[in-house]
């Protein structure tokens, strides 16, 4: 099916323009994910800190009859117009914030896309007029969720990723 408000296509779900403020991520049949569990995830992760992507709400697509979580919609900027320095600022903010989200008990889970994964490596990451901010928290978890030994597996898992992306942020 054609979606001609698309902003951006997954491996599972499709986004779309709703208005200038609010995009709508779509769950239209077999999405592989749950939508109450990521509007759950991204809900705790807004509580934290206003990294992730803001929850408004949960709602129906009339066009395509699919069910939506509905976020704010972020206008992504190309880093790499802006000076190194401006660049490092950017870089040492996110890094705090995303301990800041792993000291109260959230791990993104994917900064860097897997390998053989369609799009681009740090397309979960976006520069915006605000700074750094995270997308899609689908495959996030919650140290309440999982319990302390795969959370800590997980934070040792996206600290790694975090230092990586800080070299392709500031040597691009």
């Amino acid at each position: 099916m054609k979606y001609p408000r698309l902003l951006s296509a997954g491996n599972n779900n499709k986004v779309i323009a709703l208005s200038a403020t609010e995009a709508g991520k779509l769950f239209a049949g077999d999405t592989r994910s749950d939508i109450g569990s990521e509007a759950e995830k991204m809900q705790a992760a807004n509580r934290i800190n206003s990294l992730v992507v803001k929850f408004l709400r949960l709602d129906i697509d009339n066009d395509t009859n699919s069910e939506m979580l509905v976020m704010e919609r972020l206008y992504p900027i190309d880093f790499r117009a802006h000076e190194v320095a401006k660049r490092e600022l950017w870089l040492e903010v996110f890094e705090d914030e995303v301990k800041g989200l792993h000291r109260k008990g959230f791990v993104h889970g994917d900064l860097e896309r897997p390998s053989g994964t369609s799009g681009e490596k740090y397309d979960n990451i976006f520069l915006t007029e605000t700074g750094l901010r995270l997308i899609d928290v689908g495959i996030s978890v919650l140290r309440e969720k999982v319990g302390d030994k795969l959370f800590e597996r997980r934070v040792g898992q996206e600290l790694e990723e975090l230092e990586k992306f800080g070299q392709h942020f500031l040597n691009r």
